[in-house]
C-alpha cells in the first residue's frame, strides 16, 4: 500500500482513564505512525472525539449544537496527537472543513495530496463541518477525496462481532465481512452514512484494537488480527 487513512477513536486514546489522554498510548501511537511513515507509507488521520464528549448530555439538547461540540472535541484531539508527532520530528498538518483561527488550516483535496506526497501527516479534524455526520463517515469521506487505498480503523475491540463481546462472551468474531453485511446485520462498528459512501467508491476497512502490540503496523501486512470488511 501507498497512501492509508488511519481513523482512531478518541475512547481509545483514553486508554484505561476512559476520557482525557493517556500519554503512554498517545506516544505509542506516534511511534508506529512515524515508524510506518519512515518506511514511504503516506498517512493522513481522523481522530474521534469521544474522550472528551458523545452525543448530547440529555434529549432536551439541540442536536446539531451537541455535533458542534463534538466536532470541536476531534479537533482538540488533532491538535495534540499532532504536537506528539511534532516533538518526535514529525511534520504535520491540520485541516478542518471550517476555518478555526491559526489552529488549522481550511481543508482542500489537491493540498492534502501534495503534502501526503512530501511525507507529511495530515490530521482531518472538525468531521465534515456539518451535524449529523459522524467521523465515520469523515473519514471515508476524507479517504476516497484523498485517493487512499485502505481505511486502518483502530477501535477498543480487536474486530467486527456478531454481538458485543462485552455483554455476550460466546460473540464470533468475523475475520473478513462484505460492508454490506455490516448494513443489514446492523452491527453498527461504522455508521450506515458510512458505510454506503465505502460500498460505493470501493473503500476497504479492516477494523483492529489499539491496544493490542503494535497494532497499526501490523494492520498493513500479514499479521494483522482484525476483522476486513471488503467493498468490492
Amino acid at each position: 500500500m501507498k497512501r492509508v487513512l488511519l481513523k482512531l477513536s478518541g475512547e481509545a486514546l483514553s486508554g484505561k482513564k476512559k476520557s482525557g489522554y493517556d500519554e503512554e498510548t498517545v506516544q505509542d501511537v506516534v511511534r508506529q505512525i512515524k515508524e510506518l511513515s519512515d518506511m514511504g507509507l503516506q498517512i493522513s488521520v481522523v481522530i474521534g472525539g469521544g474522550n472528551f464528549w458523545r452525543g448530547r448530555t440529555s434529549e432536551d439538547m439541540d442536536r446539531v449544537k451537541a455535533d458542534h461540540i463534538g466536532m470541536l472535541a476531534t479537533i482538540m484531539n488533532c491538535i495534540y496527537v499532532s504536537d506528539m508527532m511534532r516533538i518526535e520530528g514529525v511534520k504535520t498538518r491540520i485541516m478542518t472543513p471550517f476555518y478555526c483561527g491559526n489552529m488549522t488550516e481550511l481543508f482542500s483535496r489537491d493540498r492534502a495530496i501534495e503534502c501526503l506526497e512530501a511525507g507529511e501527516i495530515i490530521f482531518f479534524a472538525g468531521g465534515t463541518g456539518h451535524p449529523f455526520f459522524s467521523t465515520d463517515t469523515a473519514t471515508i469521506l476524507r479517504a476516497v477525496e484523498t485517493n487512499s487505498q485502505c481505511v486502518l480503523m483502530a477501535k477498543a475491540v480487536d474486530g467486527v462481532y456478531d454481538s458485543d463481546p462485552k455483554k455476550n462472551p460466546k460473540a464470533k468474531k468475523y475475520d473478513f465481512m462484505p460492508m454490506s453485511d455490516v448494513i443489514e446485520k446492523k452491527l453498527g462498528v461504522i455508521d450506515t452514512a458510512a458505510a454506503a459512501l465505502a460500498i460505493e467508491n470501493k473503500m476497504p476497512v479492516r477494523v483492529f484494537a489499539l491496544k493490542k502490540t503494535d497494532s497499526i503496523i501490523k494492520s498493513i501486512n500479514n499479521n494483522f488480527k482484525g476483522t476486513y470488511l471488503n467493498c468490492v
